[in-house]
């Protein structure tokens, strides 16, 4: 089912109603503004690769791929029922988020026509009790009724390696440095920073360029 959100982030982008969920080929597209296609993606970016890839064959493509800053947790009984709570969780996303994404998408980023765009949304998280027919062990204790979008704290346009550069702050690495230095600097398990090393070499932002010990050294390529 689709979410207030992303409805609302559909007419954000296109230039008017009509041009929302406009068939091209095999393919229905989210928004078209001018000559560019524009993809709103809440799930996984590989659950729209081929799609992806065949698009930019001929068209310039802007992928939208929401990461959500701020959630506040709204609580009903029913669908139909009064709100009887509301919360902000304390949970908060990051920009870095967006590696976790593009691990499964360097075969398509970059390139000339795409554009990946990640606007940082704060939203209402509406939740209704769990279907206790369905519910298993150990599963949510709650429903997604909707996201509601409540505003857009900042935007980030992705391009060029450059930009995925620019993500890590690689000018203020050490050059060359390894995945223990990139995880002091951006504040990260050890682990996930091999993960976003290992993006950005696929995607030839990186380079290797020798070893310390065990450790693999990098630099920009």
């Amino acid at each position: 089912m689709e979410t207030s959100l992303h409805r609302a982030m559909k007419s954000m982008y296109a230039a008017s109603e009509a041009d929302t969920e406009v068939r091209l080929g095999d393919y229905r597209i989210d928004a078209i503004r001018g000559d560019e296609l524009i993809e709103i993606q809440f799930a996984s970016l590989s659950a729209i690769r081929p799609k992806i890839q065949a698009l930019l064959k001929r068209h310039d493509v802007r992928i939208v791929k929401p990461i959500i800053n701020r959630r506040r947790i709204v609580r009903q009984a029913t669908a139909e029922g009064p709100v009887l709570g509301r919360r902000l969780s304390p949970k908060r996303g990051a920009l870095l988020e967006i590696f976790d994404e593009l691990i499964y998408f360097t075969r398509v980023f970059p390139h000339p026509r795409l554009t990946i765009e990640v606007p940082m949304v704060n939203v209402q998280h509406w939740r209704l009790p769990p279907d206790r027919r369905k519910r298993r062990r150990r599963g949510k204790d709650y429903r997604t009724k909707d996201y509601v979008l409540e505003s857009i704290e900042s935007t980030h346009e992705l391009r060029t390696t450059a930009d995925l550069l620019n993500l890590i702050g690689s000018d203020q690495l050490p050059h060359p440095f390894d995945t223990a230095q990139l995880a002091g600097h951006i504040e990260c398990p050890r682990g996930t920073a091999q993960q976003i090393a290992y993006c950005l070499r696929q995607t030839g932002a990186l380079d290797p360029c020798g070893k310390r010990g065990n450790a693999i050294l990098y630099r920009a390529a």
